[in-house]
This record gives C-alpha cells, structure tokens and sequence, in this order.
C-alpha cells in the first residue's frame, strides 16, 4: 500500500499521490475523484440530448453537489487549496504543472495590464473551426470534381446529373457558409498582421533604447581611454626625465660630429640624401614604433546604423579639402585644404582639438597610423608628427592665433581642456624639389610621390632618404625594351593639370604607383625596379589600393579598375559620369568620390551600386550639397570632404 499510484482524476491536480492520498491540505484522491464524476456528471446532464426537455437532471446534479458540498471536512479541504501559497504548493509535492499553473493565476495586475488588448472580433476556436471547415469543404469539392471527371471519362454528361432545388439551395448555402468563414480568416490575418506590427513597433523602441545604451558606454569608453592616456604620457615624461648615464649623453654628441664631417665632406651627397632638418641639428626622436599605441576598443555603434547614415557634419575648412584621413571610427581625423590649414578632429564629438602648423603652402596628401601623421604638401616638403607628444592645456588661455579666430558661440561647446600640438612636429623631409601629391608609410618606411616626377624612400628611423625612383627614366627603359609605352605628354594627357603622380601604396618591398600617363607600375624596391605595368587607363591615375589578390585603380577616364594581382589582367571595371578624384575600399565596399555631392558606393558582395551623401534625395532643381572631393573607408565608417571644406561622417 506504500506504492505510489498515478491519479488519473479529470483535473489533473496532481501526477503522484501517497498511500492516505494526502496533498499537504488533507484533500484525498478519492474526495477528488468524487469531485471529478460529479463535475462529468453534472455537465453531461447539461450538455445532453435531452437536457432541454427533462430539468430534472439539472436539479438531481445540483443537488448532488450542494449535498457534497455541505460536508464541513470536504468545504475546508477545498477552502484550504485555494488558500493555500506557492510555497507551500512545492511543499506538498505537488506536480511541476499545478505549481506553474498557480505561478500563472497569481500575477499581479501591473503585469496583467501590458497585455495588449485583442484587435480580433473572433476567437481562436472561431479561426481554429473556419480552417476546419475550409479544408473539408476542399476535400469535398475534390470529391466532386473527381466524380465529374469520371463521368466524363465514361462518356456521360454532367449537366445530366440531378439538379434539383434542394440540392442547389445545399450547394448555395454551403458556399454563402465558406463566404462567412472566409471573412472570419481574413478577420483572424488582420489581427495577426496586427500584432506583429506592434511587436515590430516595439522592438524598433527597445533597439533604440539598447541603441543610446551602447553611445553613452563608448563615451565613457572614450572618455577612460583618455585619462589612461594622460597618466602614461605622464609616466612616460617622469621617465624621461631621469638622469642619463654618461656614455648615453656623449653617444649623440659624436653622431652630431659625424654629421658635421659628412655635410662639409660631401654637401652634394647630403642634400640629395639628407632631410635639411636632420643636418640642422633637430633633436632625433625615439623610434616611431615606440610612439605608436592602439586603442583598446574599436567603437562598434556605427555598425548598427542602416548604411547611407549621417553620423556628423563639420565645417572644417574654408575652402576645397585637398586631402583627409582618420586612424579608425570615431578616432582622430586629420584634414588639410587650399586654405592652409591641417586640422586634428576628435571625431567621437566633432570638435577640432588643433592645428598641425609648419608647413608653407597647403597640403596635398597626408596619412594617419594610430598616432603618426605623415603630410605632403606644395612647398615640396613632407613633414612628420606626432600626436602622441600633445599636450592637455585648460582653456583659460587661446591654443594658438587660429583659435582666437573662433566665434563665442563655438566656446560655449568646447570643453574646458584642449590640446595644444605644438610639440607634434617630428621632423621634416625636404630632398623634392616639385610639390608632394602623393604619399605612403607603412612601419618605418615612408614612399613620396612629387611633381618632380620622382619617387623617394625614406627610412623614418634615420630621417633620410635611402632611395630615388625616376618615373620617365622607368618608362623610357621599357620603352626600350618594347614592354611599356613611353612617356607622352601631348598623347596621354587629356587634363594638363593633372597630378603626375596620383596615388601610390607600398607593402614591404612592394610599391604600386599611378601617374598621369594613365599607367601603373609596381615596383620592386629592393633592385628599384619595374617588374610588371597594369596598362588599361586611358587618362591620369588619382587613386589606388591593393590588397592580398586585387588592385582597385580609380583615374580621370571616369572608371574604376579592379585589377588580379596574380595575373595582371583586369577582374572589373565600371564607369561613372565624371572623373574619379578619391576612391578606398574596405572588407564590404568601394567608396570613390566621382565629381557628385554625393558618394559612389559598391557593394563588393552582390555588385549593388548606391549613393550615399548629403545629396541623397535632394532635388537637382534646389541648390546641391558642394562637390565630394576626397573618401576615406574603414570599417564600415566613411568620411567624405567637399569642395566647400564641410567634412562628413558617415555609415557605409
């Protein structure tokens, strides 16, 4: 007797019960199952055939149950079940269904009252029988037609079946019956179309609110990354600070010695070898490397913006921005323009944090590599900085004569400290005589392009230049050598104001450079050889970048250029309205900027074209955002510069 037995009972209360029976509230299974068949009892009579015509079922069930109800030990029993708390549920063993559903009928009316109310006018069992209904009605009308076509297989006609008025008024309200269900269906689809509209409503509420989550987290992220950095540029400086050892203060002074009889040795040699700052006695700086620091955490809430997004718009400039670049997602931004200017923007709030001042005419091509910044500019110098020596300043006094230029509204949204970045400059690389168009660095080599029709490497280490690449002696031997066309500047010139060396990238000892000629050439740097010419550019080249298996080429002819490395032959090609002045891709895109207010993006993925820009959407009639001049793509995030030196950020 000591068996546990399975109660079987109608109302489930319970999945295994004791030898007594007993549920913790002193009810029995056998109270429950007299319960039960009175309860079965009592509908039976009800819901019988005869219910209607014979009351006295109704009365003889009632009376039953009030005479089961009378007893005291059954009322208390089934008063204290009702009475009786979760907790005290569990502890009366009592199956995991009863605990969960008196879990359910306990909620509290706040929850309660967020259920959104039902926009349906039927019930689920009238959209359960309507389907019902519907699919036997399918299977008699299947049963139908197939009897027809048996009919008419044999030879008989169907119009000869019986039709009398019975069976047509059958046949009328049996499709007037699937007309009324099918509106219940229609009814049933609205109010699920409903609620799934509302479910998407709130989801779009609850991304937004993860959404301001995630930008006030990278704010604060950005915010630690600073003061982290203060306090070790501030170790850095104590550090430095430290008395040297003597053999250390007198290792520079015989460098400065050698340079001294190097210069009155052989001055021809320096000057085309030697950066004019170097044998000027600038300080040499640390090794590069030691400079450059990573940020920790790469800001990811750009990634979940549709593309085409604006993320900021800054007046940077006066006039048309010449070159622009940022280290990563709202990161550090550098910007140069024809109104001779180079400007350092935080880009987490937009503002410009100061200026990289040296320079004596306009810059036309910089680079930024964590805190590195490499700029090229018409004075036929390229000049080195580094943003990592700027220092904190409160704002009670101007930075420099640039910001005493500002208005008092932008005041009110400085912060109350800045940088100065007087400190910044590195040093300077002055061998070229023709305006740098054309720049590159990767570790501690640095790749220049200039006017003078030359390429330059220089060892950023030693700040000198280790080796001069002629471009029109490169294309005279191979014309020479029947593998290249020379050099033609009536014939391959359709814009004389063309820069002679548009773009160039370096990798190791690989170099890529495109010039006005229309060709690109890829250069061994190790014998400062041509070993392979891309030949399909029909004007200038502007722009360029390659990757592990492609080269992306984008030129004046109005076309980009996908290029196969392994085989030098073209993988792609597309054409544009107007010459192609900027182009970058990234893992997803290729942004180039083609003579529009807006950026031509590509799709790398599926070969979807889009623009993307402030002059998405804006009538041609009305006045056009200013012409995007320069693109710059990483990881999802676009920066575009304009003729009117507005710079945009944006999601790509």
């Amino acid at each position: 007797m000591d068996k546990h037995r399975r109660d079987e009972s109608p109302s489930g209360l319970s999945d295994i019960v004791e030898h007594d029976g007993l549920l913790g509230t002193g009810l029995t299974s056998r109270h429950i199952e007299a319960f039960g068949r009175k309860v079965t009892s009592t509908a039976g009579h009800l819901m019988g055939p005869g219910s209607d015509g014979n009351p006295a079922h109704y009365h003889n069930a009632m009376a039953d149950i009030q005479r089961e109800l009378r007893r005291p030990n059954t009322q208390r029993r089934v008063f204290a079940l009702t009475r009786t708390t979760p907790t005290d549920l569990v502890r009366s063993k009592l199956s995991t269904s009863e605990i969960q559903s008196r879990a359910i009928s306990s909620l509290p009316d706040d929850l309660l009252a967020n259920i959104p109310d039902d926009s349906s006018s039927y019930s689920l069992f009238d959209g359960f029988q309507a389907s019902q209904d519907d699919i036997e009605y399918r299977k008699a009308h299947r049963r139908r037609a197939s009897k027809s076509k048996k009919l008419l297989k044999n030879g008989e006609d169907s119009a000869a079946l019986p039709s009398t008025p019975n069976e047509l008024k059958k046949e009328r309200d049996l499709l007037s019956r699937r007309m009324e269900l099918m509106g219940v269906r229609k009814n049933m689809c609205s109010s699920e179309i409903h609620d799934i509209d509302n479910k998407i409503a709130n989801l779009h509420n609850m991304r937004k609110i993860v959404l301001d989550r995630l930008a006030g987290l990278e704010m604060e992220e950005a915010e630690l990354e600073h003061e982290l950095t203060e306090i070790e540029n501030k170790i850095e400086d104590i550090e430095e600070e430290a008395p040297e050892t003597p053999a250390a203060v007198g290792t520079p002074k015989s460098s400065d010695a050698n340079d001294d009889s190097m210069v009155s040795e052989d001055p021809a040699m320096d000057a085309s070898f030697m950066s004019e700052s170097i044998y000027q006695k600038i300080p040499s700086p640390k090794s590069l490397k030691q400079k450059s620091k990573r940020k920790r955490s790469m800001p990811v809430l750009h990634e979940h913006f549709t593309p085409g997004s604006m993320i900021k718009e800054m007046e940077a400039h006066t006039d048309m921005v010449t070159a622009v670049d940022f280290d990563y997602p709202f990161g550090t931004m550098v910007s140069a323009a024809l109104d001779d200017t180079v400007r350092v923007w935080d880009l987490n709030v937009g503002r410009c944090t100061g200026f990289l001042e040296g320079h004596n005419a306009s810059v036309r091509c910089l680079q930024i590599e964590d805190n590195i910044v490499a700029t090229g500019s018409m004075d036929a110098s390229v000049k080195l900085w580094d943003l990592s020596r700027a220092r904190s300043v409160h704002r009670g006094s101007r930075i420099n004569k640039h910001e005493e230029e500002e208005d008092a509204a932008d005041d009110a949204s400085v912060a109350s400290h800045s940088t100065t970045l007087e400190d910044c400059h590195v040093f300077s690389l002055d061998a070229h005589v023709g305006e740098v168009t054309a720049l590159n660095f990767r570790g501690n080599t640095l790749v220049s392009g200039s006017a003078d029709k030359t390429l330059r490497q220089w060892d950023l280490v030693k700040g000198r230049c280790v080796q001069t690449l002629d471009v029109l002696w490169a294309a005279a031997q191979a014309s020479t050598l029947g593998g290249d066309s020379s050099w033609r500047p009536s014939g391959r010139l359709p814009d004389a104001s063309a820069d002679f060396v548009g773009a160039l990238q370096c990798f190791d000892a690989a170099l890529a450079c495109g010039t006005a000629d229309g060709m690109v050439r890829l250069w061994d740097l190790r014998s400062g050889q041509v070993h392979r010419s891309l030949v399909g550019h029909t004007g200038p080249v502007t722009c360029l970048q390659f990757d592990d298996v492609h080269m992306v080429t984008g030129s004046l002819d109005r076309s980009i250029r996908i290029w196969d490395l392994r085989t030098g032959s073209i993988y792609d090609a597309y054409a544009y309205d107007k010459p192609v002045t900027s182009m970058m891709f990234d893992a997803k895109r290729i942004v180039a900027a083609a003579g529009e207010s807006v950026v031509k993006a590509y799709d790398k993925a599926d070969g979807h074209h889009w623009d993307c820009g402030a002059g998405v959407g804006v009538d041609e009639q009305g006045p056009l955002p200013a012409t995007v001049e320069r693109v710059r793509l990483k990881d999802g995030f676009l920066i575009e510069g304009r003729k009117d030196g507005i710079v945009g950020a944006w999601t790509c």
